[in-house]
């Protein structure tokens, strides 16, 4: 089994007109959103042996600001295609780049994060999929395992959502994550070795 980590970066800052978006870095409370999503991926088992990153600089920092709190050996992978493919979805990436890992890390953009996750869920909790239909806003993140062996494999559909967590719901804020299943670390499998729903009005 396979576990795929959809992570839409932090909040970015618009306070300077003249800023090219690539550039764009996070605002306060993206620099402090991170890190929280970062400790909630700890403490859940949520860790990555590979991570996919758009070089854009609020992505890099969102990497950034979550590494210190997962622990382990990892192979971070920081790639303009998931910028550039923002308009699109990350799923022949995703296939592309998984490679041999158990748990991959995508930190990205919307629309495509949101419209990854929507093709690639099929199964599991209708109401999490319904979620992350109605908005996917930065620093949410969401888990889907495949019972596949090779992200090569990972057809359109084949997900099943398993957790939907967003920054408002993290300690100090006002509700419980969204989880289908207790979270933790996917069972190894036999010979184990990038805007649907109506989207987010969020800015970017």
């Amino acid at each position: 089994m396979l576990r795929l980590l959809l992570l839409r970066h932090a909040k970015s800052d618009w306070s300077d007109a003249a800023q090219i978006d690539f550039d764009r870095p996070l605002n306060i409370r993206g620099q402090r959103a991170a890190p929280q999503m970062g400790a909630h991926m700890a403490r859940h088992g949520l860790v990555p042996d590979k991570v996919l990153c758009s070089s854009a600089r609020r992505t890099r920092e969102t990497l950034g600001l979550i590494l210190p709190h997962l622990s382990g050996n990892m192979e971070i992978r920081v790639t303009r295609d998931l910028y550039e493919d923002g308009e699109l979805d990350y799923v022949d990436s995703i296939r592309a780049l998984g490679g041999g890992a158990r748990t991959v890390l995508v930190i990205g953009h919307n629309p495509a994060m949101q419209d990854t996750a929507l093709e690639l869920i099929g199964e599991g909790n209708p109401a999490l999929r319904e979620s992350i239909a109605t908005k996917f806003p930065t620093a949410a993140l969401a888990v889907v395992d495949f019972a596949i062996n090779r992200w090569s494999d990972a057809e359109r559909g084949s997900g099943r959502v398993v957790a939907y967590c967003l920054p408002r719901q993290l300690p100090g804020g006002a509700l419980p994550p969204l989880a289908a299943t207790p979270l933790g670390p996917p069972p190894l499998a036999a010979n184990d070795g990038g805007n649907g729903g109506g989207g987010s009005s969020e800015p970017e």
